[in-house]
């Protein structure tokens, strides 16, 4: 299996409900360290996984609605906890959409395998969500 990474980083603030949050439930800021790994099983016709700058792209343009927000505010984590895992789930969800309507072409669309987005909340802490892109 050839895999495609590419990083970003987003700032945010939220508060988190419930008390197993401890002091985390009173709003407070985070910067995560955003990886974004994409894995097919041959490469294309170039010799790659897919385009380098089209997949930094898509991950910011994925990103932007996200970056120096209060996620708390924000309408599609109504009622939420915008724990590490939530928010990889949903940074995963939104670049495979993006990838399902031809983000990367539609060879790439067709040959991907396996998205995956990790969250890095600091240098000893970190979540990911996986999915398959042939479902």
């Amino acid at each position: 299996m050839f895999r495609l990474v590419v990083r970003e980083h987003i700032m945010i603030a939220h508060s988190f409900k419930g008390e197993v949050f401890g002091p985390a439930q009173k709003l407070h800021g985070a910067t995560f360290i955003v990886d974004l790994e994409l894995s097919r099983r041959t490469l294309d016709e170039n010799g790659i996984v897919c385009d380098i700058g089209l997949l930094s792209e898509l991950l910011a343009s994925v990103l932007k609605p996200l970056n120096y927000q209060n996620l708390d505010e924000l309408q599609q984590f109504e009622g939420m906890n915008t724990t590490t895992e939530v928010l990889a789930e949903h940074i995963t969800k939104q670049v495979a959409a993006q990838i399902h309507d031809g983000a990367l072409g539609a060879e790439a669309k067709a040959a991907m395998d396996c998205i995956k987005v990790t969250l890095g909340e600091s240098h000893v802490a970190w979540a990911s969500y996986e999915m398959s892109l042939n479902d």
